[in-house]
């Protein structure tokens, strides 16, 4: 069953909003539904600080095979159950010392989503462990890491698509599978409220308006510096359009909460893409401040690797804080055969480390290519990142990601 559809280069810019819009994935799926989905992810690792993390090292490498299965059923009135189960190994292989899926546990399995469902004429619920979408949920979603879904999400999750040309989706969740103490847990106990509005009145536009609340936040999962308990709350707004080939889009995020002391941050990130036969180019440009909070917390499926902030790539924007940022970006893809290269190289400047005080910057790139051979998807990825906001002196990093699956 497909998740996600993307439509013509018309929507190019608003098709991933939409797609979600009607409930958070399908929530009605026809009379019974199976898929699943079988493959691997192989990892290299190469970084300059440690004396032993070089591409050769199996210590610094990491490795899993993959197994997705899950079924949806209606059972009348409206009415539909899901279940999606995930297993991941090493297969015993002497390549890795990590698991690509969990570095800390190499072989296991979860439950990554059970939920029940009810559809009406203009209203969808969710009731169970399910996955977020970024676009209707920016501060707690969903990824995926070798085939497997990251982090998703006890609770109930409401559409309601009764005013015209608008979706209203209504949520509150914990965190459900992969339940630990790293930076994206969302708080046990009192989880998130979330409301996020989406309207396409505009033609070929789509505005998003997103507000979270988490009582009671673990505020070490906030910024790693304290164990301190803290309400927090977030503001999103984006809007995103297109005529014809050219696509564009604002995104604004606010992040606050009521530590003694501490500042809001706020952040907005602009995008402009194109696209010719072939080829498609993509501009982006941000600016964040210098509040004491991430962009990128409480669940916010980075675990992988970034936030929902546009400009957020390998742990920079969204998960910095404490210092005012301008970041640029440059993406680009070509279409080949049944397959794309693609392309990213992204250039940070910080005004200063809080730390250190030095004015501090940061760079990255990526250069890939997915294709498709026997119903396999592959790809074959290169990154590279040097980045000295962390520390006194410069950090750089490699990754060879080499991933294929077969879906059914």
């Amino acid at each position: 069953m497909k998740k996600r559809v993307v439509g013509a280069v018309t929507a190019m810019a608003i098709s991933s909003l939409y797609s979600h819009a009607s409930g958070l994935d399908e929530a009605n799926p026809s009379e019974s539904s199976f898929w699943g989905k079988l493959g691997f992810a192989y990892q290299f690792q190469d970084e300059n600080r440690k004396s032993d993390a070089d591409f050769s090292d199996k210590e610094n490498n990491a490795f899993s095979s993959s197994v997705v299965l899950g079924v949806s059923k209606d059972i009348g009135y409206g009415l539909a159950i899901t279940a999606e189960v995930a297993g991941w190994s090493d297969l015993g292989l002497d390549i890795a010392d990590k698991g690509r899926v969990d570095s800390s546990d190499s072989t296991s399995a979860e439950i990554s989503e059970g939920y029940l469902s009810y559809k009406s004429a203009n209203t969808s619920i969710k009731a169970g462990r399910q996955a977020l979408s970024p676009d209707i949920s920016p501060w707690a979603w969903t990824d995926t890491t070798a085939g497997v879904k990251d982090w998703t999400y006890d609770g109930i999750s409401i559409v309601n698509s009764t005013l015209e040309n608008t979706d209203i989706v209504a949520a509150w969740v914990v965190q459900g599978s992969r339940d630990s103490s790293q930076l994206q847990k969302v708080a046990d106990n009192s989880g998130m409220f979330l409301l996020t509005v989406l309207n396409r009145s505009i033609e070929n536009t789509t505005i998003t308006l997103n507000a979270n609340y988490i009582p009671d936040s673990e505020m070490n999962i906030l910024t790693g510096m304290t164990t301190m308990k803290a309400d927090t709350w977030s503001l999103w707004a984006t809007v995103v359009g297109a005529q014809g080939d050219i696509g564009w889009g604002v995104e604004t995020a606010y992040v606050d909460g009521d530590v003694k002391g501490w500042d809001s941050t706020y952040g907005i990130v602009a995008k402009l893409s194109g696209k010719w036969e072939s080829l498609f180019v993509e501009l982006r440009a941000g600016y964040i401040n210098d509040g004491d909070y991430r962009l990128a917390m409480a669940g916010a499926g980075t675990g992988v690797e970034d936030s929902s902030f546009w400009t957020d790539t390998y742990d920079i924007s969204g998960d910095t804080y404490g210092a005012e940022q301008l970041s640029i970006q440059a993406r680009v893809k070509y279409a080949v055969g049944e397959g794309s290269l693609y392309g990213l190289l992204g250039y940070w400047d910080f005004d200063e480390h809080p730390k250190w005080g030095d004015e501090k910057s940061a760079w990255n790139m990526q250069a890939g290519y997915k294709f498709r051979i026997y119903d396999i998807d592959a790809k074959l990825e290169y990154r590279y990142r040097d980045f000295d906001y962390y520390s006194s002196d410069s950090r750089s990093r490699q990754r060879i990601r080499i991933e294929a699956y077969y879906k059914f």
